[in-house]
């Protein structure tokens, strides 16, 4: 993808630990009790979270697609539940994954995944260019999982996540990895998802049984399908 607004220099997501700097704070990640694919892995959640995966290694990652911004119409779907615990199923079968909490208007990740001490994440690499994305990144919470957190959003999240520079930080993301999963905002309360899914250009649909509308959803479908994203299904939570 080109882009003519934003000039800055590559960086890398090398595996090694970079230095910190006095934005920078590093912080283990563990996973949580939430996280049902490696906490209750014989549940029905899990089981549930096995199958999206099989039909997401078939029908998407074998064609050589590396990125999935995972949506939801409204509040309370269970967005989170389902990044977190897909970008998790993903990584235990081997591949490399790496999963971004692009809601700043209420990250969730940080309940799947906890911290001794607050990270900086996202925002800050959106915020300050020269900050190198690996200083973000918790590797290993889970084997080949990799995790940034939205650190500290501040003001114009919606800015941060059209901006050049987020584009470049999503095309780094995508090609050292070899699924990228983001977490959004709900798409009835703020554009964020749409930015965030043109720029990954594939997108999954949460829905809730008994609480998503299906003109909600049929809306969320073409608003995507205007940005040029492409939807790739939808998942029913039950969970």
């Amino acid at each position: 993808m080109s882009d003519t607004t934003v000039q800055a220099p590559v960086r890398s997501l090398a595996t090694t630990t970079p230095p910190v700097t006095p934005n920078t704070v590093l912080a283990r990640a563990t996973p949580t009790g939430n996280l049902a694919i490696a906490l209750s892995p014989d549940g029905v959640a899990a089981e549930s979270i096995r199958s999206a995966r099989a039909h997401l290694i078939a029908q998407h990652l074998r064609d050589g697609r590396r990125s999935l911004a995972v949506c939801a119409p409204a509040q309370g779907a269970g967005c989170s539940f389902v990044a977190a615990n897909l970008a998790a199923a993903i990584a235990q079968t081997g591949m490399k994954v790496l999963l971004i909490d692009a809601n700043f208007r209420d990250p969730s990740v940080g309940s799947y995944f906890r911290t001794e001490r607050p990270s900086a994440g996202l925002y800050e690499c959106l915020a300050d260019p020269s900050l190198p994305i690996g200083s973000v990144v918790n590797e290993d919470p889970i084997p080949n999982l990799s995790v940034i957190f939205a650190g500290q959003p501040g003001p114009e999240p919606q800015e941060m996540l059209g901006g050049g520079v987020f584009k470049l930080f999503m095309e780094q993301c995508m090609r050292d990895y070899d699924l990228t999963i983001a977490d959004t905002p709900p798409g009835n309360r703020f554009a964020d998802a749409r930015r965030v899914a043109s720029v990954m250009r594939y997108a999954m649909i949460v829905t809730r049984r008994n609480h998503t509308y299906l003109r909600d959803v049929k809306t969320m479908v073409a608003e995507l399908t205007a940005d040029r994203a492409r939807v790739i299904g939808t998942y029913l939570n039950d969970y």
